[in-house]
This record gives structure tokens, C-alpha cells and sequence, in this order.
């Protein structure tokens, strides 16, 4: 286990994206006091409180047809959140879990101590995503806030903006036309999102929101300003995903849209719709790294996946799973892997095969509340790699998943032996 984790120190200081100098750490104890700021739920706990605490314990699944016995190590249980986690997210040498109870703290890897707390706002944190040095957190109370990563200041993750900006609502607050219904008799300028703020997903220099008021907006990185508001779906919007010039919106009203820019403005239009389960809403989806294939999971416990063309104009259904026996909540993917997470609090680890099908190939289980939140490491370690899982048990897990089976590495070495033979 310890050789694991020092792997993972190699891996991810290999590829920092916050970079937050390691003399910072001695803030911590500080920052853990003072940034509570704005939330009127304050942990007063002693910082040792929130040690995690490591598991020595093996889980082995028979898993067929492809695989033999797989091994799943759970490497720590991190508690400290006040509320149950709702996201996560990955930032080089540092995991960022946030909760419902407003407060996002910073993971140190990999030793995996807190590192600080930080969180404001009215409502509780639903999503998390970074980029370079800045962390955007999307909130119940329908705002996304903006936090950087300052080395002098005593709060390391300060915040410094809240979307919309005051200079974007200046703008545009004065003309009649700028203002749209969102319910009867009540109008909100279109660069406001009128209720909580479910998902955010970031590409190619831009920050896609996704909302239960029903809309997709898309933000510009460079100057925070809110560019486009889209009438997406006909109810709430769940989930995010982007890849190859596509944006992925999954909605309860049971479908996924895929949308691209085009025309002089290069303003977002609709490219396609997926089509899941009759009455059955959508609460995740994950995209493919070459963009071609589609995957959400849906409240009925099943994780559906699509095919896409070359020109991503239509797509077709290749797979339907009966995942789990109650809601899939989240879902995630490194490589050919998929990992689910479901409301019968397990974790289900699936591989990619031919024409998109997924196989299972193993069960993990060890919350004691429904899996909301799923990052896997897109780093490997030790032949596998490691997923963070967030619950409504206020806990983060970490696990470590191998990417063979022990009766996999036995045939390749066997193949390798017989080759060295022939050779």
C-alpha cells in the first residue's frame, strides 16, 4: 500500500496543474480556522479529527467472462465534510471534495491529509471543476464562484469573482430586452441561471453550466463574461461532458443532447439527441477520449451507451446495462474503464469492449450511503488506477483498481516467457 502511494506522489507531482508551493502546507492549520467564511455550519473540530484512516482490506469478485479474480484495495476513508459529498475534483497533488454543507476541502496526495477548508455561499456546492490555476464551484443558491490559487495570501484558495460578473450584469441590466421569463410574472436577466446549478464542465477556453432551470449557458474563461444561454432540455439538467468539439447535456427529461458550434458568431446549435428510457431520467454522462462513445446512467439503474459517426451529426444505441438495482448517480471513465456509482451505494467497474459493449467486471462496496460523486486518475499506478468516491456518508474513499486480472498478468507473462523462448 505504501508503495502505491509513494507511485502516486511520482505521478501526480509529474503533472501539477495547481501549482501551490509546498511551504504553503504550513498554512493549513490556519486556513482551516478561517475559511469558513459564509457558511453558517462551522466545523470547530480539531484539525487531527479529519486524519484519514487506512483500510487493509481486499475485495475479490469473480467476474465474467473476461476476467478471473480481481482485486480492489480501499486505500483510505477522508472524513471531515459537515454535509454529504456531492463532488469531486482532481488538481494535480491535490483532491478537492466538496459537500452540501458548503465546504470544499483540499486533499494533500499522498499522504492524503487535509490540506485546507475553504467554501461560501447560500447553498451547497454541487459541482467543482479547475483549470490552470483557478477552481470554479457552481452552488445551490444559482451562482458560480471563482476561486485562485494565491501563495500569499493566508486563505491559499481565495475567492475573486462570482459569475455573472458585476461588470457583465451592468451591462446589460438596463435594456428591457435582455431579460427573460422564468416563471410567472418574474423575469432574470438571460446570463442568470433562475435555480441551482447541477453540473459545470470545462473546454477549449470556455465553462459549460448546466441547471434544474432547465438551461445550458456557456461562460468564456479569459474575462468570465456569460456568452450564450441555451434553452436546453425540458427539465432539469444533470450531468456534463465535452470532447471532440461536442458539449454533452444529460437532463431528467431522459435525454442526452449533443451540441457544436458553427455559423459567423460560432454560436452553439443542436447536433443531435440521444434517446434513453421512456419516463426515466438522466443523472450522468461521460464521453469517450476519441469523443466516440457515449455513456450515461439513468434512474432506473441502467448505464446506456451510444456510438457516434464520423462527423458526430447521429448516434445509435450499442449497449444497455442493468448496472445497479437503484439509481445510477454518477459515472466516470479512464481509458477502456467505466466506474458507476448508484444509490445501493456500490461502485460498479466496467470495461469498454468492441462496438462500445461494456463488460462487468467487478462490484465494490464499503459506503454506507448512496455514491454521488466518482474521479478516476487518469495516472497509472501499480498496474491499475486510483478512484475517489464522494457519499451521502459525508465520506471520500479512495481505492485502488487494477486494470488485469491476476489470470490476465499470468497469460501475458506466459505469452512474454514463450516469446523470449522462440526469440
Amino acid at each position: 500500500m505504501v508503495s502505491l502511494l509513494l507511485q502516486l506522489r511520482e505521478t501526480t507531482l509529474s503533472t501539477p496543474l495547481l501549482s501551490v508551493a509546498t511551504s504553503t502546507r504550513s498554512m493549513s492549520s490556519s486556513s482551516n480556522s478561517s475559511c469558513s467564511t459564509g457558511s453558517s455550519e462551522v466545523d470547530d473540530s480539531p484539525h487531527g479529527s479529519h486524519r484519514f484512516e487506512l483500510k487493509d482490506v481486499e475485495h475479490r469478485i469473480l467476474c465474467k467472462p473476461l476476467f478471473g479474480f480481481q482485486s480492489y484495495r480501499s486505500l483510505a476513508v477522508l472524513s471531515g465534510h459537515v454535509g454529504s459529498v456531492s463532488c469531486l475534483a482532481l488538481c494535480g497533488e491535490f483532491i478537492l471534495s466538496a459537500s452540501q454543507g458548503k465546504d470544499i476541502i483540499v486533499w494533500q496526495q499522498p499522504d492524503l491529509r487535509m490540506f485546507t477548508k475553504f467554501g461560501q455561499g447560500d447553498g451547497s456546492v454541487k459541482a467543482v471543476v479547475t483549470t490552470g490555476n483557478r477552481v470554479f464551484t457552481a452552488h445551490q443558491d444559482s451562482r458560480i464562484r471563482v476561486w485562485k490559487v494565491s501563495r500569499s495570501s493566508e486563505n491559499v484558495f481565495k475567492l475573486v469573482d462570482t459569475l455573472p460578473t458585476t461588470k457583465d450584469y451592468l451591462g446589460k441590466f438596463m435594456k428591457q430586452s435582455n431579460y427573460v421569463q422564468t416563471r410567472r410574472h418574474h423575469k432574470r436577466l438571460w446570463i442568470e441561471h433562475a435555480d441551482s446549478i447541477s453540473c459545470l464542465t470545462v473546454y477549449s477556453g470556455l465553462i459549460y453550466s448546466g441547471s434544474w432551470d432547465k438551461t445550458l449557458k456557456v461562460w468564456r474563461i479569459s474575462d468570465l463574461k456569460c456568452l450564450e444561454s441555451i434553452k436546453a432540455h425540458d427539465d432539469a439538467i444533470n450531468g456534463l461532458a465535452a470532447s471532440k468539439g461536442i458539449v454533452y447535456s444529460a437532463s431528467a427529461d431522459g435525454k442526452i443532447k449533443a451540441w457544436g458550434k458553427e455559423g459567423k458568431n460560432n454560436s452553439h446549435s443542436l447536433k443531435g439527441i440521444l434517446e434513453g428510457h421512456k419516463d426515466v431520467s438522466l443523472n450522468s454522462v461521460i464521453v469517450s477520449e476519441d469523443g466516440k462513445w457515449v455513456y450515461g446512467g439513468g434512474s432506473d439503474g441502467f448505464v446506456m451507451g451510444w456510438e457516434g459517426n464520423a462527423d458526430f451529426v447521429s448516434w445509435k444505441l450499442v449497449c444497455e446495462k442493468k448496472a445497479h438495482q437503484m439509481a445510477v448517480l454518477c459515472v466516470c471513465s479512464v481509458g477502456e474503464f467505466l466506474c458507476s456509482g448508484s444509490a445501493d451505494k456500490s461502485i460498479g467497474i466496467w470495461k469498454r469492449e468492441s462496438y462500445g459493449k461494456l463488460c462487468k467486471v467487478g462490484v465494490i462496496s464499503g459506503h454506507e450511503g448512496p455514491v454521488k460523486c466518482l474521479q478516476a486518475s487518469p495516472n497509472a499506478v501499480g498496474g491499475g488506477f486510483l478512484l475517489y468516491s464522494g457519499s451521502l456518508d459525508k465520506s471520500l474513499r479512495v481505492w485502488w483498481v487494477p486494470k488485469q486480472s491476476d489470470n490476465e498478468k499470468e497469460n501475458n507473462n506466459n505469452s512474454t516467457t514463450s516469446n523470449s523462448v522462440e526469440n
